[in-house]
């Protein structure tokens, strides 16, 4: 199934869940997640399944002055 990343189209298996992709992506250190339009919760991340067409936006944080 199709679903967009930080604005890039990728494929992913059927029934992945945020938690699956971000460890699939490496993402570390502190970072936030939306899931269309919405706030995803680190919680739900090994529960939200992704679904076709669904849009995730993942936010590094960098502190600095």
């Amino acid at each position: 199934m199709l679903i967009n990343v930080n604005g890039r189209q990728m494929e992913v298996a059927e029934g992945i869940t945020v938690g699956q992709l971000l460890e699939e992506l490496a993402v570390k250190g502190p970072f936030a997640v939306e899931l269309n339009r919405q706030i995803c919760p680190k919680r739900l991340h090994s529960r939200e399944q992704l679904g076709d067409g669904d849009a995730l936006e993942i936010v590094t944080i960098v502190g600095g002055g």
